[in-house]
């Protein structure tokens, strides 16, 4: 039998940027506040899309593309997919300079994506930032941007 512990481990933050602390962040947001930080800094993003990537990786919609789902289909890419979808989603949001991977043009051309595509990846977004809480006038601020890359991402 395991021993239980008794205090549960709590990450060391003191070497992230104050606005990536959940536990120095401002019970209110400023008015200025960006969407990043209205969204919960890198926590409340990674937080959403750890929930986010699951869902679509199981997304019968999103895996009919066949090209989509050679990544999809390979739970390994889970882990690296998270990390480029949390740093992006952080850019995208007005946060710090993270994102390291390709731009949307180039990271979607070979894949072939429709309309439907995109239209299921988006339901998964807003569905995702519905679960996990996130209030109306944030969450249609964020799906104003995703719908802004529509003609980066869809190919066909």
């Amino acid at each position: 039998m395991t021993a239980t512990p008794e205090v549960a481990h709590v990450p060391d933050t003191r070497r992230l940027a104050p606005e990536a602390d959940p536990a120095s962040a401002p019970a209110v947001q400023p008015g200025n506040a960006t969407l990043y930080e209205r969204l919960g800094g890198c926590y409340g993003i990674a937080g959403a899309v750890d929930i986010l990537v699951d869902r679509l990786f199981q997304n019968v919609k999103v895996n009919a593309n066949e090209k989509v789902h050679e990544h999809h289909g390979n739970p390994a890419n889970a882990p690296g997919y998270k990390w480029l979808v949390t740093s992006w989603s952080i850019e995208a949001a007005g946060g710090p300079k993270c994102y390291i991977g390709h731009d949307m043009d180039t990271a979607h051309e070979h894949l072939s994506i429709d309309a439907a595509g995109f239209d299921a990846v988006a339901k998964e977004i807003e569905a995702t930032l519905d679960f996990v809480g996130v209030p109306e006038p944030e969450l249609r601020e964020f799906m104003d941007i995703i719908e802004s890359y529509r003609d980066k991402v869809v190919q066909a």
